[in-house]
């Protein structure tokens, strides 16, 4: 699409309750921030959902803002650093309307050997974090009746894996909290869904065991690790106009890992 027919969309947003049954949805640029969004699966969806055209804001913690995206400094587990996060996101581009929730990281250990600070901490960034930003985005989305809450869930989350069950406990809860949203704030034209990566070419997957890296290429029916852009393709789908009936789902994007548990 070109620059003139997503500048034209922008200004001129469409209804989509409205749109003909027949034909695509036209396309609506929207105001985009993507948690944690400075590298790996975040970055490779800042940068498809900026190339689809629409306004994109990330947040950031340990490095600097990606080079052609607006950053923030913000880390998910303080409430006041989110809110002077959107406020900053909200005064550049307008309020959030997508919301790909992706900020979070993992501090594997079995059961026995785990502490109550390394399972809580895990908690308090993966899914209060969470709560946190989709609390913070609701307000407007809730005034302004639409709204993409696309919570960022792993296999892991629906099939368990030794020395993570605080990671898998952290993405459960998503799909718990994306549901219930989708039954709070449905009929406001606000969708809650969750993507859950298997085994992706990131940071975290490189830093694994190889030995386990290659016990887990066994197990993924289609042979080989996902390309980050693979998820960044799936979330592009559903903070479009053509999701607008999907909510409350799980999508897997694992190569069948996980068989759509």
């Amino acid at each position: 699409m070109t620059d003139v027919a997503t500048d034209k969309a922008a200004e001129n947003p469409v209804d989509t309750a409205s749109a003909p049954e027949a034909g695509r949805p036209p396309f609506v640029a929207r105001s985009v921030l993507v948690t944690g969004g400075n590298r790996g699966i975040g970055l490779a969806v800042a940068r498809r959902l900026a190339a689809d055209g629409h306004k994109v804001a990330v947040t950031h913690r340990s490095s600097a803002a990606p080079e052609g995206l607006f950053g923030v400094e913000c880390d998910v587990t303080n409430y006041d650093a989110v809110d002077a996060a959107f406020t900053a996101v909200e005064e550049r581009q307008g309020p959030v309307e997508v919301l790909v929730a992706n900020a979070g990281f993992n501090s594997d250990m079995l059961i026995m050997r785990m502490t109550e600070e390394q399972f809580y901490k895990v908690i308090d960034a993966n899914l209060t974090g969470v709560f946190r930003v989709a609390k913070r985005a609701s307000r407007n989305m809730v005034k302004k009746r639409f709204g993409r809450y696309i919570f960022m869930g792993s296999v892991v989350g629906l099939t368990g894996l030794p020395g993570q069950s605080n990671y898998a406990a952290s993405k459960a809860g998503l799909v718990g909290m994306a549901r219930s949203l989708t039954r709070e704030l449905g009929t406001r034209s606000i969708t809650a869904n969750v993507v859950a990566p298997g085994l992706i070419d990131t940071d975290m997957v490189r830093a694994m065991d190889p030995k386990y890296q290659e016990t887990a290429l066994q197990a993924i029916p289609l042979g080989r690790i996902g390309r980050p852009e693979e998820v960044a393709g799936v979330i592009s789908f559903l903070a479009s106009e053509d999701a607008g009936y999907i909510s409350g789902a799980v999508i897997p994007v694992d190569g069948g890992l996980g068989m759509g548990h």
